[in-house]
């Protein structure tokens, strides 16, 4: 049997785990019986010298089964989830929940509270006046079946080894490595055990992957992975070097998102959130990659995607009122100060800095530095004006939004410089990438 010792030094020699060596230090990190600071050793190890496909699979495997495998959904539909690798103004969920579930595939979809830039979606649906994320299993499933989705948070037994190695990692600079952010997502899709998993893998200057190469890379790892696991995966390469829609923050997200379900076309929102809904409905077999994307735009003319969103708001507690009126949101959490911030010249805006955005938006009070810190629901910022647009000196550009005691004044200042100008027309990037099918 090898030790602890002979594990690290394995790794950091470069030589590969085999599956029973993988399972010891899992098994052992969960117990306690192997402590933080071998742990440590061992992940600076993988983040210099990388893990092959093989051993990323069983590491995948390992922390996902060190907990209780809590779900199972039965066979009597095909049951979808998604995933985000994170991003400034990432909404989708709030859409292709309910419009998959009207297109009649379920959605059961576990969700994280945010760390950083803005909440995660459990702290934008917490904005919904009594809406619940805390909800046992037998409720959660109560929900996906009648509403056909269902956001809920994860649960604290839910791959324990993750929880450990995800706190360790944030401190101890081994976050960026493709196999351990890997592991640390399809661990959580596995043991949800949906049938299929549309992942929306973000490239750009406010995405953890900067570069697409990278972001490819990380997109064909997952589905090997979750297909080794007996799952239907496939991925989106989508743009983060702008925000996603016109909102950036919890409340006046959830607006946004409610007012897409409306048929709303939100710049840059809409083709990613389209696409991700289209994809997911092409994995359960729905039809042609052409059916699903008329399914999906029918879903929102129909209203059948907004009563969804409202039978699962309901049936979660919250005040459904919103999905007829979403207004209703912002008259809740109205922000004590909102400061307008103006073009300082014409130009044509050229870029929208997605990272300096998030940070904005953290220090108005939409995100967390620490994972105890409250979140100012009110906050946020809203858009007028976007890539692409030509602006003249003086024209509104955006509202911060905050209920801080603050210098708001400085803040704007700081966030006058996220936008960048040129003097001729901007060709738009494209929103979705590309789309990566199995491997």
């Amino acid at each position: 049997m090898i030790t602890a010792y002979e594990f690290i030094d394995k790794k950091r020699r470069g030589m590969e785990h085999t599956p029973e060596e993988i399972r010891f230090f899992i098994n052992g990190y969960v117990k306690g019986e192997i402590t933080d600071y071998q742990a440590a050793a061992w992940l600076m190890a993988v983040c210099l010298n990388g893990m092959t496909d093989r051993e990323t699979v069983e590491l995948t495997l390992a922390m996902a089964h060190s907990g209780n495998n809590m779900y199972s959904f039965g066979t009597d539909g095909f049951y979808c989830d998604k995933h985000s690798t994170g991003g400034v103004g990432d909404k989708v969920t709030l859409f292709a929940a309910p419009v998959c579930a009207a297109c009649g595939i379920y959605v059961p979809k576990m969700s994280g509270r945010g760390l950083g830039f803005t909440g995660g979606t459990i702290d934008k649906l917490e904005a919904v006046p009594g809406f619940e994320t805390a909800l046992e299993e037998e409720r959660f499933l109560s929900v996906v079946k009648k509403a056909g989705c269902a956001v809920a948070g994860q649960t604290g037994t839910l791959v324990p080894a993750d929880k450990k190695l995800y706190a360790l990692r944030s401190v101890t600079a081994t976050t960026e490595s493709i196999p351990l952010i890997c592991s640390s997502i399809m661990s959580k899709k596995i043991v949800m055990g949906a049938d299929g998993v549309v992942l929306d893998v973000k490239v750009g200057d406010g995405a953890f992957m900067k570069d697409e190469e990278s972001a490819e890379k990380l997109a064909r790892l997952m589905i090997s992975v979750g297909e080794a696991a007996g799952q239907k995966c496939s991925a989106v390469l989508t743009d983060m070097s702008k925000p996603l829609g016109y909102t950036v923050g919890n409340a006046v997200e959830v607006i946004e998102a409610i007012e897409a379900l409306h048929g709303k076309d939100v710049p840059s929102f809409h083709e990613v959130a389209y696409e991700i809904s289209a994809q997911m409905l092409l994995l359960s077999g729905y039809g042609t990659e052409d059916e699903c994307r008329a399914a999906v735009e029918n879903a929102v003319k129909s209203g059948a995607a907004l009563e969804r969103m409202r039978t699962m708001i309901a049936l979660q507690g919250g005040d459904a009122r919103i999905c007829d009126d979403p207004s209703l949101l912002g008259e809740i959490h109205k922000a004590k100060t909102e400061y307008p911030v103006y073009a300082r010249q014409d130009g044509y805006i050229s870029g929208i800095s997605c990272e300096k955005t998030g940070m904005v938006s953290l220090k108005l009070g939409a995100g967390r530095e620490n994972k105890t810190d409250p979140i100012d629901m009110s906050a946020g910022i809203v858009f007028s004006a976007f890539v692409g647009d030509h602006v003249k000196k003086g024209d509104l550009l955006a509202t911060l939004r905050t209920s801080r005691d603050i210098d708001i004044e400085d803040i704007a200042s700081e966030f006058s410089a996220v936008f960048g100008y040129c003097e001729n027309e901007v060709i738009k990037r494209k929103n979705v990438i590309k789309v990566i099918k199995s491997c």
